[in-house]
């Protein structure tokens, strides 16, 4: 299980361009990439838009696809793509490790369809682990976010939000 580590989260697409070893060669580290750039969504809509503008290469998201992440983060919910760092559970209310970590497993369908990946990311707040799909462009051999909806799915409310805690 490769574990993708960051020492802090970018906030702009420039600085996530800057990270240490950053590409898209490395497929695991697109998909926690996404995690990283989804965590910005709360705080400026329109940076963590560009970053994944940036991971989603020759494809940028869709009005729908703005829209459904817009639609995830109402009601105070932005410690979903927290809960895929290690460390990060209901009962700290998702405050992660440090350095911010990303377990990326794959499975023996993982890869069934050529040119396309499906990854799966463990969260602290789900029973089963959630996928993100990357698509691989034929002719760099570079990987790119190619579905992520899953792993905006709800989770269990970290322990401060949950009134039978």
């Amino acid at each position: 299980m490769p574990q993708i580590s960051l020492e802090t989260l970018p906030k702009t697409a420039s600085e996530l361009r800057a990270l240490p070893g950053f590409g898209f060669q490395d497929p695991y580290a697109v998909a926690a990439y996404a995690v990283a750039a989804l965590c910005r969504f709360s705080a400026s809509r329109e940076d963590a838009i560009e970053m994944l503008n940036l991971l989603k290469g020759p494809k940028p998201l869709t009005p729908y696809e703005i829209q459904f992440i817009r639609d995830r983060f109402m009601d105070g919910k932005d410690y979903v793509p927290r809960s895929y760092f290690a460390g990060a559970t209901p009962e700290n209310d998702y405050t992660p490790d440090l350095p911010y970590t990303v377990t990326v497993e794959e499975n023996p369908y993982s890869r069934a369809n050529a040119g396309y990946l499906v990854l799966h990311l463990p969260s602290g707040g789900a029973d089963h682990p959630r996928q993100i799909e990357l698509r691989q462009k034929e002719s760099t051999g570079e990987w790119f976010v190619w579905s992520f909806e899953s792993i905006l799915m709800g989770i269990r409310a970290p322990k401060s939000a949950d009134p039978w805690a």
